[in-house]
């Protein structure tokens, strides 16, 4: 048992070594270092593949696919453009973020609300030109301190105060106990994130296009009457500031204008020109309140197929060239909708349907998944390629989606159900109700993500079944010398430190019998150590692998290992 243990204290140690020097992908570092403990015999075959059967892991999958159902059906769309804003700056956005956040994760599991929020973060950061490494770190980190305001904000907070009511009924917390602690708590990470990111956060966002050296688009979309945008101006519609996009003019009936002004008022029926980069014309079909030519015509009836944008470029041997688009029939002769089209930087000042082909022309298509796979041999099309994230939007559906998750979220805070039985009646109800797919649905989960959680819990398991962590708490906590100060901040350190290498969970059901012997041998109150335990357990900022929202926030943010340490080690201080 000794070597077994020297053994997973060196895979460990390897493992940490690789994450922080290297930019091997988490989850080959991790799962090697399952497959070393395996291959020692420190895990057996069932231990070492136990993480891949884990309530956590099995929950946050399923969290995937409720986040994405709320993405489709245009929910994230929405919180994106009307409740985050317009911010001046970095550090107005993180403030707009991350007291939401925190308020969100105090009263639901703090997981489901970062999976909620990134899409719709990546997608504000995006439009707002922001660097999307200072907003997501920030989310993570709100999502976690807020969970620590409340009894109901992580399970490690109920586990705990289960495990507290059986040493004596009367130690039991009530809900809002933790705020004495929590909220200053909340306040000081917030106040520590927005002052030092500058210095301690990376900057890098995106890629993205610049509009003089991309494809520029020509693309008509039609105000739906007794819609958002009916009534408003551009600037209250968010059509004044879009990213790589310009709106060139208005036809109004009869009546063009030419110069658009930002207090134009919308009316239904509007055919708005724009003139733009293909990723920029993705986000604009994705407001409601906005349709194609080609879906006015068809009374914007759902489609029975799932739809996608394409772009292709019209080669000499097309059988439409020299037509125009209206009149050489394109959408009957390829069962596609032409949106956009961009001809060698020119601004095409006409209607969709009354440009004439020609070789050489990037059509941007309207079209089902069938399309790729009929015209990618073909030579009517020099080039045929899928348009990333371009799903169109289900917004008859977000009435829908929003009622699935605030009955997820009562289901648990009533303790109807658990968190996994929550959270799986939840996705299917969004493929159910078409809210997303089932396709779409599989591929929204971040397998990678569910490796690094399924591994992460293989390695805490060796660390618990050789006896590392007793008795390393056995050793950082002993003594009775030490005064009630002492034994707070031992225990928070300690906890912290455990936290960072196995779950939240684990590391605080491992330390509390500690609290309790170390609570009797000193005579003191167990209560404190117990709201210290919960509030350490929580305080996994310093790695990426301590906590499920780090992890979830790793690939969006474009981080790497180091920026946890730069920022998470003196906020655990603090």
């Amino acid at each position: 048992m000794v070597l077994d243990a020297w053994i997973t204290l060196g895979v460990i140690g390897f493992c940490f070594s690789v994450l922080v020097l290297t930019r091997f992908a988490p989850y080959i570092i991790l799962m090697g270092g399952v497959t070393l403990l395996l291959s020692f015999g420190v895990l057996t075959n069932q231990e070492a593949i136990s993480g891949f059967a884990n309530e956590g892991m099995i929950t946050v999958g399923a969290l995937f696919i409720v986040a994405n159902g709320l993405n489709e059906s245009g929910v994230v769309q929405w919180l994106s453009r009307n409740l985050l804003g317009r911010p001046g700056s970095t550090v107005g956005a993180q403030l707009r973020l991350m007291f939401p956040a925190a308020f969100l994760s105090a009263f639901i599991n703090n997981t489901p609300v970062v999976a909620m929020l990134v899409p719709a973060v990546a997608t504000w950061a995006k439009h707002n030109k922001l660097p999307v490494s200072r907003l997501m770190i920030p989310l993570s980190y709100a999502a976690i301190i807020g969970g620590c305001c409340t009894l109901i904000g992580t399970s490690t907070n109920l586990i705990i105060n289960s495990m507290l009511m059986d040493q004596n009924q009367a130690l039991g917390l009530k809900m809002f106990d933790l705020a004495w602690v929590g909220i200053p708590c909340a306040v000081a990470v917030i106040g520590f994130v927005v002052l030092t990111s500058p210095w301690l956060l990376p900057k890098r966002r995106a890629m993205q296009l610049d509009l003089d050296d991309a494809r520029k688009y020509t693309v008509e979309m039609i105000v739906q009457p007794q819609t958002d945008l009916d009534g408003k101006t551009i600037e209250q519609a968010g059509l004044r500031h879009l990213h790589g996009l310009y709106l060139v003019r208005i036809d109004r009936g009869d009546h063009t204008l030419h110069v658009v002004g930002p207090k134009e008022i919308l009316s239904g029926h509007d055919r708005l020109f724009f003139v733009g980069i293909v990723d920029s014309i993705v986000d604009l079909k994705k407001i409601r309140g906005l349709i194609t030519p080609e879906e006015e015509k068809l009374n914007n009836q759902p489609a029975k197929e799932s739809r996608s944008l394409v772009e292709v470029v019209v080669s000499p041997s097309c059988p439409l060239l020299g037509k125009s688009i209206r009149k050489g029939r394109f959408r009957s002769y390829y069962n596609a909708s032409v949106i956009a089209v961009a001809r060698n930087g020119e601004h095409l000042n006409m209607k969709i349907g009354n440009i004439v082909l020609r070789t050489g022309d990037t059509l941007l298509l309207d079209t089902t998944d069938h399309f790729l796979l009929q015209q990618r041999d073909t030579t009517d099309f020099l080039l045929v390629s899928a348009v990333e994230n371009s799903q169109a939007l289900r917004h008859n559906r977000s009435i829908i989606a929003i009622l699935i998750l605030l009955g997820m979220v009562i289901s648990v805070t009533s303790n109807g159900f658990s968190m996994l039985n929550a959270a799986l009646l939840a996705a299917g109800a969004m493929i159910i109700t078409r809210c997303t797919s089932a396709v779409i649905a599989g591929k929204s989960i971040d397998w990678h993500v569910l490796v690094v959680i399924a591994s992460s819990i293989a390695l805490g398991k060796a660390v618990e079944k050789t006896g590392l962590a007793t008795r390393a708490a056995e050793l950082f906590l002993s003594g009775t010398h030490l005064g009630s100060t002492e034994v707070l901040i031992s225990l928070f350190v300690f906890t912290a430190l455990l936290t960072s290498v196995i779950s939240n969970t684990a590391a605080a059901v491992l330390v509390f019998p500690i609290a309790v012997a170390t609570s009797n041998a000193l005579d003191i109150s167990l209560t404190p150590l117990a709201i210290t335990l919960m509030i350490a357990a929580s305080a996994s900022f310093a790695t990426p692998i301590g906590y499920q929202t780090n992890l979830i926030v790793y690939g969006p943010g474009g981080y790497r290992f180091l920026d946890y340490l730069r920022i998470g080690i003196p906020i655990t201080v603090l």
